[in-house]
């Protein structure tokens, strides 16, 4: 089971504008803002997978053969926000929404995200289940903790002054302090 990114809710963590002042570009300077956007996403996306930390709020389904058998599903998606939606997915792809209130949050969504279903769900019998949640920081979610901010800026502000491969022809990596700051803020698996 791998939950499946259904949408972006919100906006990146870093603005265009906070990380021009971290550069120090003037304001007449704005010829390489399209490069900064694209570098903003991509070291979010880099931070992201080096704390297994969701940056910004998404929407994720998650499809169940089978209702968990112990009530517990432990998700790879922290901070873990809201339970949606949940629904029978029929042999033809039909969906009948279910009362969600069964299936709720457990009870440390930073660091142990999952979800826990209560005894009183419907049989599925060849049906699947169908359950979609928030996950991510900022929007409705918890903020975004200041060291992975600030990974972020170290890593943008590292891939703009350093652009292309590294010096042994590899794709740059985090640059070492970011790597620590994201190493610190790590969600750990068992």
């Amino acid at each position: 089971m791998t939950p499946i990114r259904v949408e972006e809710t919100g906006v990146e963590p870093l603005s265009l504008p906070e990380m021009r002042a971290y550069l120090r570009l003037s304001s007449d300077e704005t010829a390489e803002d399209a490069l900064i956007a694209r570098l903003i996403t991509a070291a979010r996306a880099a931070v992201e997978a080096a704390g297994r930390r969701l940056l910004r709020p998404a929407r994720f389904r998650v499809v169940l053969s089978a209702w968990p058998q112990l009530g517990l599903l432990p998700l790879p998606l922290s901070p873990l926000v809201a339970v949606l939606r949940a629904g029978r997915v029929d042999t033809r792809g039909g969906v009948s929404e279910i009362e969600a209130g069964p299936i709720r949050i457990g009870p440390d969504p930073w660091e142990a995200p999952c979800l826990l279903f209560g005894p009183d769900l419907p049989p599925l019998g060849t049906a699947s289940a169908l359950v979609e949640v928030s996950a991510g920081c900022g929007g409705d979610g918890p903020p975004v903790p200041e060291p992975l901010i600030q990974a972020l800026r170290l890593t943008i502000a590292d891939w703009f002054e350093n652009r292309g491969d590294s010096a042994d022809g590899r794709p740059r990596m985090l640059p070492p302090e970011a790597a620590g700051l994201a190493a610190a803020c790590r969600r750990m698996r068992l």
